[in-house]
């Protein structure tokens, strides 16, 4: 058990318990929370994310994100978690898991997202580490993949600091904030120490 995380099936979806957090699925009762945290940290997100659709933040659009997330863990593509703080259920953020890949590879993609409210007290560290024993005990995957752009070091700091290493440079990699960017690539591999 990596860092005293634990794992328990509520209605058959994943709950994870972290170091003073939690990470569970979305649900449509977040929403106003969920809208409330992005909503007031959009300058904090926007440098490092998609572009955000007009309708980023409507209920609507909130639901089809819900509905893709179900899909995704019913099918074993992807799973999606909300961060909660343990003390008090405070959202924190996001972290969702894509791309995933049995088979041969028995690998998939980590992305994450913090309020600004919450940034830099350590509570996103909390949640990769809790995430990271989910993919390698409970998925039972060989490797877990992160980017970020090279100017977020903090993002970097926090993949190195839970153990990932450092594996290069891919050009043009994603289209954040509408511009095809650099990324420099990340990976954890199931047997690899942890810090």
């Amino acid at each position: 058990m990596l860092g005293g995380s634990r794992i328990f099936f509520v209605e058959t979806r994943p709950y994870v318990e972290g170091d003073g957090v939690y990470l569970r699925e979305p649900q449509m009762s977040d929403y106003k929370e969920w809208a409330t945290l992005r909503g007031q940290s959009r300058s904090f997100l926007e440098p490092w994310e998609p572009r955000w659709a007009k309708d980023e933040l409507s209920r609507e659009t909130y639901r089809r994100r819900i509905r893709y997330y179900y899909r995704d863990a019913r099918q074993d593509v992807g799973y999606a978690f909300f961060l909660f703080r343990s003390s008090d259920n405070a959202l924190i953020g996001g972290l969702t898991l894509s791309n995933i890949r049995r088979g041969v590879s028995q690998s998939c993609s980590l992305g994450y997202w913090t309020g600004a409210p919450h940034a830099r007290q350590g509570y996103m560290t909390k949640g990769v580490r809790a995430v990271i024993w989910f993919v390698f005990d409970v998925l039972r995957l060989h490797r877990l993949e992160a980017a970020c752009l090279p100017e977020n070091k903090a993002s970097a700091a926090l993949l190195v600091r839970t153990g990932f290493q450092y594996e290069g440079l891919a050009r043009r990699y994603l289209k954040i904030n509408g511009v095809w960017q650099d990324h420099w690539l990340f990976a954890l591999i199931n047997d690899d120490p942890l810090p």
